[in-house]
């Protein structure tokens, strides 16, 4: 459909023998396919990742957009093995007591306050029958 097409970054009409169509209406020249944040051109060697009909890395989307620890803030990678308590996600070397700095491994009693982790020593005896560190996710 050359001619007939608009390009989502540039909004021209795309003239081009060839068009990059990311989703099914969302079409662009091959020199404006390019991450919204970095610049990065965006093609066949590139993931590609849409949010709000802008396209993005995927260095740039897993910072901007995806799930952090919930203690150092950074992004996971597909590899780390996580530590979750209620709906805060955790590296599992940042699922560390808040008072004392005790890793807390699976099986461990801990209470969360906040955004505080505490071991059982730290927060005495459970008022809610406690909670158990679920193993790595």
């Amino acid at each position: 459909r050359p001619g007939l097409a608009l390009c989502a970054g540039c909004g021209g009409r795309i003239q081009d023998p060839f068009l990059l169509r990311v989703s099914p209406d969302l079409e662009w020249h091959v020199a404006c396919l390019k991450c919204a944040e970095c610049g990065q051109p965006l093609d066949e060697t590139c993931t590609c990742f849409l949010r709000d009909g802008k396209a993005y890395c995927k260095r740039d989307y897993s910072r901007l957009f995806g799930i952090k620890c919930a203690q150092c803030r950074a992004a996971f990678s597909s590899s780390d093995l996580v530590m979750r308590a209620r709906d805060h996600v955790y590296h599992l070397e940042c699922f560390r007591c808040a008072a004392c700095g005790r890793q807390l491994l699976p099986g461990d009693q801990f209470c969360l306050r906040e955004r505080d982790l505490l071991c059982r020593a730290d927060h005495g005896p459970p008022l809610d029958g406690g909670a158990a560190a679920r193993g790595p996710r």
